[in-house]
């Protein structure tokens, strides 16, 4: 049963789009059921405790702010983003605030109408629905879901073929929650319905420093500022990542240590794991040395790159180079992926005299600019 700032998770949930069951991978943005546990101890439960996401914080303040003070429920809510900066935190904190009950649930999870229509149906007046992964329901269920929050009621159909009848049922008011790590994919119709949207970006270092200090009171661990900072700089300006490098490292501290986490060994504990200083580990080393090494910088077509590293393409280019792209490692270009002179720096190699034809930095592009698979 729901609870005021419960979870009802549902069965058929799955990890983060962005993890691609690469989970196993100490930088992975996703993460599993089990890791969603252990993040749950984590989690601030108000907005004042939230670190980082300062505009998105202060905005959502004044919404739900305004929607108590009218004493109605605040309208719908779109959070989206990369994985693991805390959207379904603050979906959870949206509860906690309102003193509602939370109900959460997935994309994936609602194939058919009826599966929609069942949740709708079930809540009950102020409750928060959580929709994680929104962009991933199916096609049926999100014209209900229109109807659902815009007049809060939803029509059952009875029976088939030309007798079938609509009936109307009317739904108590409620607040949807919806988090994706694709926005570009919501229909305009239902990016319409929601009153306010919220976009997260990554956090900086400073920002992940605090977190790790907080997180590191909470599971009782000795941490130093400069081990702190050291980790930080090597999470990828992602929370989720910091966190779980946090809990390989004092895992190590504890084995090889005396418990507490200090710089040299966050370090050490980092170097097991594959994790440079910029926070690269080895698929995302290996495809930038592939690019310097094997092809002289490139352009280098996509299915080639992945070829040559041993990963699927779609691995490659959604998995790992959002990051590089980010970082200025790694250029997309008509003709192809190229190295940046930041890479050939990064791997303390002397790029070639002149760059080779059509990788310029003038080409760098972001991954949301361009559509799957047109490269390459």
């Amino acid at each position: 049963m729901s609870h005021p700032g419960g979870v009802d998770t549902h069965p058929d949930e799955r990890a983060d789009d962005g993890s691609h069951d690469l989970t196993a991978r100490v930088v992975a943005p996703g993460a599993d059921l089990d890791e969603r546990a252990v993040e749950g101890a984590l989690r601030p439960t108000r907005l004042a405790d939230l670190i980082g996401q300062q505009r998105v914080r202060d905005q959502l303040d004044l919404v739900l702010k305004a929607a108590m003070r009218r004493d109605v429920p605040p309208d719908h809510i779109l959070l989206s983003g990369p994985p693991g900066l805390g959207k379904t935190t603050m979906a959870l904190i949206v509860g906690a605030e309102l003193g509602a009950p939370v109900r959460i649930t997935s994309g994936p999870a609602i194939q058919h109408a009826g599966d929609l229509a069942a949740i709708l149906s079930s809540l009950t007046e102020g409750e928060v629905l959580f929709l994680d992964e929104i962009h991933r329901m199916s096609r049926p269920a999100e014209e209900m879901l229109y109807l659902g929050m815009e007049d809060f009621r939803v029509d059952i159909i009875v029976g088939k073929g030309p007798g079938a009848t609509a009936i109307p049922l009317e739904l108590p008011r409620f607040t949807l929650v919806g988090a994706t790590t694709r926005s570009g994919l919501l229909p305009a119709p239902l990016r319409d319905r929601f009153g306010f949207t919220g976009h997260l970006d990554f956090y900086s270092t400073a920002e992940l420093e605090r977190l790790l200090r907080r997180s590191a009171g909470l599971l009782g661990i000795d941490l130093d500022d400069v081990a702190g900072a050291e980790i930080a700089g090597r999470s990828r300006g992602t929370p989720r990542v910091a966190n779980r490098l946090l809990r390989r490292v004092r895992d190590w501290a504890q084995v090889h240590g005396g418990g507490a986490i200090d710089r040299h060994a966050a370090r050490e504990a980092l170097r097991l794991y594959d994790v440079d200083e910029r926070g690269l580990d080895r698929l995302d080393r290996a495809v930038l040395e592939t690019l310097c090494r094997r092809f002289g910088g490139g352009p280098v077509g996509l299915a080639t790159l992945a070829v040559s590293v041993g990963e699927e393409t779609e691995t490659v280019e959604t998995v790992v180079e959002p990051f590089l792209v980010r970082e200025g490692l790694l250029v997309r270009t008509p003709r192809g992926r190229g190295a940046a002179l930041a890479a050939w720096a990064h791997l303390g190699l002397v790029p070639p005299r002149q760059q080779p034809a059509g990788v310029d930095q003038l080409d760098l592009l972001t991954v949301s600019d361009e559509g799957p698979g047109r490269f390459g």
